[in-house]
């Protein structure tokens, strides 16, 4: 039961909002009584924090299922902001930018894991991409992937609108990999960027 409680308490904060659902709009959504919601969970930040664990460990594997499909560099990071574009389509508010808003330490949980995961994924796809010719051999590996992921959190962070923030993500990307690329990085670039699908 209690799976099943953070399981729909992630669906429901993911498309509503973490600051307008309710214990009670859990409970009547599950048809439970809320008492039970409070026999695992003491109060709904302790939810909140279960339910963004479940979300990191989900983008997890999305991620590494992608990695493991064996793109090269540039097609992966598009394919990746391609399934997060889905992942969060029904979400009117960005999660992360409502976190930081109501609920500072979660997010602050939240954000050091991210960081560390989104270091360890950029540094994979950069190298990669050198390895395929599709990122100058002379990068500062290290800067930057502080780059993007200070571009990305920062995005996320201050941006309302999770439209608005995925068509800045966008836009994030591509300066990135333009900033990244050899020639047939950019022609591998322009390519991606011709996807119907990418908006």
């Amino acid at each position: 039961m209690k799976d099943k409680i953070i399981t729909k308490a992630k669906d429901m904060f993911l498309k509503l909002g973490f600051k307008s659902i309710t214990m009670d709009d859990i409970a009547c959504e599950m048809c439970i009584s809320k008492k039970t919601i409070y026999k695992y969970f003491a109060h709904k930040e302790l939810l909140i924090e279960e339910s963004t664990q479940l979300v990191h460990k989900e983008i997890h594997q999305i991620i590494n299922s992608i990695v493991a499909k064996n793109h090269n560099s540039i097609e992966e990071n598009f394919e990746i902001r391609r399934t997060f574009k889905e992942m969060f389509k029904t979400s009117d508010t960005s999660p992360i930018y409502q976190l930081k808003k109501h609920y500072p330490e979660i997010y602050k949980k939240v954000l050091t894991q991210q960081i560390q995961e989104c270091e360890s994924c950029f540094r994979q796809n950069i190298e990669k991409g050198i390895a395929q010719g599709l990122y100058r051999k002379d990068l500062n590996v290290e800067n930057y992937i502080k780059f993007y992921y200070t571009l990305i959190f920062s995005i996320n962070e201050n941006t309302q609108s999770e439209k608005e923030a995925l068509k800045l993500e966008l836009e994030a990307l591509e300066y990135h990999t333009r900033a990244m690329a050899t020639p047939s990085g950019i022609a591998e670039l322009e390519k991606q960027l011709q996807n119907p699908n990418i908006l």
